[in-house]
């Protein structure tokens, strides 16, 4: 799969700067398990028909599912990390048109609604994530997952390493740090919460919209 490689748009960096789903580090190999069997065992549990991914990155995810037999599609505001989803995809037989490029701030229940809203990594790099979590709920059906790090072992981790260490361990884009009490807290203003998953070190939710 190809991956962006520390791509930047709008100053930002886009998709993933390496590719961890291929890491051949012991403790990423680790972490990316804990991370994927959760969101796994997630989408299992509410087995969607849909699934729209927000902030899709490479398309990984997106990829996954579709040769799961779900119908899965994906967006993210980069044009550039569009561009490599619709290669990754191609190169799977998958449509390309399964992903679109769009801002989080501009999704719309017209073209953007699924059974389920996945939407992971994504918070934390955003100036707004009130409007973002309101966004969401204009868009999901039934469900939605969200993760993001938890802090502040997310920022422990890196100092530990040497990563960061004059930004006090904060990776670059991060704008936004949520405690695992402090995430709950936020997403249940806006969604219900069926179930809390901590694969180390995120904090993942599956949220369900409010009856």
């Amino acid at each position: 799969m190809k991956i962006s490689g520390g791509l930047k748009e709008d100053g930002i960096v886009v998709g993933n700067t390496y590719d961890k789903y291929s890491s051949k580090n012991p403790i990423v190999r680790w972490m990316m398990k804990g991370f994927n069997d959760s969101l796994s065992e997630l989408v299992a549990q509410v087995a969607p028909k849909t699934i729209h991914e927000i902030g899709c990155g490479e398309g990984h995810w997106v990829m996954q599912w579709n040769q799961q037999g779900i119908d899965a599609r994906g967006s993210d505001f980069s044009s550039q990390v569009i561009e490599i989803a619709c290669e990754n995809a191609i190169s799977k037989s998958i449509p390309a048109n399964s992903y679109t490029q769009r801002s989080i701030y501009d999704v719309n229940s017209e073209k953007d609604s699924a059974d389920l809203i996945v939407c992971c990594e994504v918070l934390e790099h955003l100036e707004y994530p009130d409007k973002a979590l309101d966004a969401l709920q204009e868009i999901t059906e039934k469900y939605v997952i969200l993760s993001v790090p938890r802090e502040p072992i997310w920022c422990m981790l890196n100092m530990v390493r040497g990563k960061y260490v004059t930004k006090l361990g904060n990776t670059p884009g991060h704008i936004q740090h949520w405690s695992h009490a402090s995430f709950v807290k936020l997403v249940e203003q806006y969604f219900d919460i069926v179930e809390v998953k901590t694969p180390f070190p995120w904090t993942m939710l599956l949220g369900r919209i409010k009856s």
